[in-house]
């Protein structure tokens, strides 16, 4: 039985990146890039004024001050219509190309206008407030490099090369599939022995969160032709994500028909508390995990298995959410044996985190879960974690890492 370090390594071990498509710019936030960005050109493409002010020959101000007859102007979009001459300046706005001669740009603010002519007020220096032609970027330097989780700077940087279609990683398609007679759809009214299956809308929700696209099967009633026909269904998506079925009871099918199908079973139960009895097929290149049907365990086994498989296979370099430490508020008791995800409320206290249990640690505490923004790791061979005790702490939520430390 593998441990969930190890699990987690067995299935980001067999999923790789998607294909690649074409989106646009807008299209591409949040999506990774596929092929590196190489420069078309210089940026800036000329030397350009960094201020509102006035094109000058620095050896004609000196410390100042100093008069210049103005003989020009040059706005931003505008092009010079000639040189600065000797004991001359040109006006000129923040971003328009400098004028031949001149080496140095002074503020308005170190200015006072004298009609035809300016007084500079203060020293000048050569090369001042000029973005001189390729200081930012040259041609053909890669300025975003495929793997690159695009974000606004990245989107500016793209637009700025006149990169109206981007190419990144594929969208994974998820088909989401639960099981069960006890079941019922969202708007159908419960009665004793029926659960509302918001399973499929968790995990709808936490696909879609990370960028992928759910694709609901609904649900696979407990026969075997039901399972056989939802499951074909959804090894047509990129991935398929079941819940519940996965145990060893007379109405648990999942596994089985997954290997009539001709997927191969690459573990059935992991080392850990919740979410035990997971298991993870491959069907070709289409990973299949099968998660609990318990909300809280399968929550927690898409944060640690699913979501980092997602986003690889979306690209992405950084899959799995990294562990903190954290001190731990409360004792925490478990059976030892198996490692336990305690789901906890994040804090910080001088500068560091601290994890309080969100409550009631049972697997069928719905609202335990709604509470908790983190997952502590208590070791497999411990029984009995004092208070104060520092643990791993695995966030869950990105306000968390917002909080002031």
């Amino acid at each position: 039985m593998p441990t969930f370090t190890e699990a987690r390594s067995i299935i980001l071990d067999r999923v790789a990146p998607l294909g690649v498509e074409r989106v646009g710019i807008l299209e591409a936030v949040g999506r990774v890039l596929a092929e590196d960005l190489t420069a078309p050109w210089e940026m800036p493409l000329c030397d350009n004024s960094a201020m509102d002010g006035f094109a000058v020959r620095a050896a004609d101000c000196g410390e100042g001050p100093v008069s210049l007859q103005v003989t020009g102007y040059i706005p931003a979009g505008g092009r010079p219509s000639g040189p600065v001459e000797p004991g001359c300046a040109i006006r000129i706005m923040t971003g328009a190309p400098v004028p031949p001669g001149c080496d140095a740009v002074v503020p308005v603010e170190e200015t006072e206008d004298e009609g035809t002519a300016v007084r500079i007020t203060a020293g000048v220096t050569p090369r001042q407030h000029i973005r001189f032609k390729g200081e930012d970027v040259a041609t053909g330097d890669i300025v975003i490099p495929a793997g690159t989780l695009l974000q606004p700077p990245e989107i500016s940087m793209l637009a700025s090369f006149g990169k109206a279609l981007v190419p990144v990683f594929r969208k994974a398609r998820v088909a989401i599939l639960s099981t069960g007679d006890e079941l019922i759809e969202l708007g159908e009214p419960p009665e004793p022995g029926t659960i509302i299956n918001s399973n499929t809308l968790s995990l709808a929700a936490a696909v879609r969160q990370c960028g992928a696209e759910p694709v609901i099967i609904g649900i696979a009633r407990d026969n075997r032709q039901n399972h056989r026909e939802k499951l074909a269904e959804g090894l047509r998506a990129d991935a398929l994500i079941t819940s519940a079925g996965v145990s060893a009871g007379d109405r648990d099918l999942v596994r089985d028909v997954l290997a009539e199908l001709g997927a191969e079973q690459l573990f059935w139960k992991v080392d850990m508390k919740p979410g035990g009895p997971t298991a993870f097929s491959m069907h070709g290149t289409v990973p299949v995990f099968s998660l609990p049907g318990n909300p809280v365990s399968t929550m927690v086994t898409f944060e640690l298995f699913v979501r980092p498989a997602l986003l690889r296979m979306m690209g992405h370099q950084r899959v799995a959410r990294p562990f903190v430490k954290a001190t731990l508020r409360e004792e925490a008791r478990k059976k030892p044996g198996k490692a336990n995800f305690l789901r906890v409320q994040v804090s910080v206290s001088d500068g560091r985190f601290v994890a309080s249990t969100a409550g009631d640690q049972h697997t069928g505490i719905l609202r335990t879960m709604v509470r908790a923004n983190g997952l502590a790791l208590l070791p497999a061979e411990v029984s009995v974690v004092p208070a104060g005790s520092e643990v791993d702490l695995m966030i869950l939520r990105d306000d968390v890492t917002m909080l002031e430390r």
